[in-house]
């Protein structure tokens, strides 16, 4: 996208002459692209693994929790790419510049651990999707998919409009995957909409509830998408800033709620087929083993090519924001081929231990969850400060609302302790 693409879309809505339509689309198309690429992170693995637990154990009775951690997660992606767009820093950039040191360091120690734990989820879902679509061996697949991820880090190299273009299309392979699994599993509609309205939990279902939106809303993209939006950001100045906050809102929009129609269609398709049967499923591997004598051989032939979308672009995205956070923090400039290989280093070794790949996922799942505040109330703090945001700051309905999301998640963190210890 070259600059006077930019400014051919944002002109319009600076001078009020949409007339047609195809103006109003025209404008912000440019701008989708960044929410797409943090949207991958709200359908990677660890989300295979909570989904379809809580659809086999619980039916369709947990999807009004997906549905308010989707509303969450826009919230707080909102707040990141507006943090990105007005102060031109990203979050990592931001809080460097207007913490201590120590608060500093302490944040980014944080944030290197939910982008390990990340990375850990990610990656060995890949391996899981290589192991059960070719039959191949965890450590092969293993490799195998660490060769892939560099490709998709070198179409980086190329530009960042081709590589949004690639992860925009490994969200609609998983997409289309999933449209295919509803379409199999013939689940029950007025079930499914009881579900999304009747917000209430089931006896036992609250751990797994918790760990439905530790894996949605994922501390590693809060940081990232601050940095995907600038880019863009680059060339506009002054009022054209705000033009392009409301396009990257309709990003958000979209790509949000099309991570919510993918993680909703996993757990219905999981009620449908596991819970309507009866069959208690505690394992990737074992769901898609479960599919095939169920359903035929086209739906677990979607939940393989799904779960390996969703490991490979994942895990990608995921590099990406683990060499965002330790250059903004840090001032460090890691190759990201260097921080991909760093990264794959603990999911070689789960892999080559034989530890029990299911449990992996969730435990990353609680990591994500304990440093998900030191994300969230910094990115609250700043883009509530008229120094850092101009006139883009929060107003007090915006502030309000983000405080409640950061206490239902620090509420959040106090189940999942107690649930793992006790």
């Amino acid at each position: 996208m070259t600059p006077d693409a930019v400014q051919a879309a944002v002109a319009p809505a600076v001078d009020g002459a949409l007339r047609t339509p195809w103006q109003r689309v025209r404008r912000v198309l440019p701008f989708l692209g960044p929410a797409f690429v943090a949207s991958v992170a709200y359908m990677d693995p660890g989300n295979f693994a909570t989904n379809i637990q809580a659809g086999a154990s619980y039916g369709y009775a947990l999807l009004w929790v997906l549905l308010l951690s989707n509303l969450m997660a826009i919230l707080i992606q909102s707040l990141s790419a507006k943090l990105g767009i007005a102060s031109g820093l990203t979050l990592p950039q931001a809080i460097r510049a207007n913490a201590g040191r120590r608060t500093n360091v302490a944040l980014w120690l944080s944030a290197e651990a939910g982008a390990m734990a990340t990375d850990l989820a990610e990656f060995l879902g890949a391996a899981i999707g290589m192991h059960i679509l070719f039959g191949m061996g965890l450590m092969p697949a293993a490799l195998l998919t660490a060769v892939i991820s560099f490709a998709l880090l070198a179409v980086q190299r190329h530009g960042h409009i081709p590589f949004e273009m690639a992860i925009m299309a490994f969200v609609a392979v998983i997409g289309a995957a999933f449209v295919v699994e509803i379409f199999v599993s013939n689940p029950d509609p007025g079930a499914a909409l009881k579900g999304l309205v009747d917000p209430h939990l089931p006896t036992g279902a609250l751990y797994i509830a918790v760990g439905m939106v530790g894996a949605t809303v994922m501390p590693h993209v809060v940081y990232l998408h601050s940095g995907l939006v600038q880019h863009r950001n680059k060339i506009l100045e002054g009022n054209s800033r705000r033009e392009h906050f409301k396009r990257e809102l309709v990003d958000i929009a979209l790509a949000m709620n099309g991570a919510f129609l993918i993680n909703a269609s996993m757990v219905i398709m999981a009620a449908a087929v596991f819970f309507a049967n009866g069959i208690q499923v505690t394992g990737i591997e074992e769901a898609h083993q479960t599919l095939g004598p169920l359903l035929g051989q086209l739906a677990p032939a979607a939940f393989g090519i799904a779960l390996l979308a969703s490991g490979l672009s994942s895990s990608t995205v995921g590099t990406m924001a683990g060499q965002m956070i330790v250059d903004g923090f840090m001032g460090w400039k890691v190759p990201v081929f260097f921080r991909r290989l760093l990264t794959m280093i603990p999911a070689l070794i789960v892999i080559a231990l034989g530890v029990n790949t299911l449990s992996t996922l969730i435990f990353s799942q609680v990591i994500l969850s304990m440093t998900l505040p030191f994300a969230i109330i910094p990115l609250i703090w700043l883009t509530s400060r008229r120094d850092v945001m101009g006139n883009m700051v929060n107003g007090p309905t915006i502030r309000m609302l983000a405080i409640a999301v950061a206490l239902v998640v620090l509420a959040m963190n106090v189940v999942l302790l107690a649930g793992a210890f006790f």
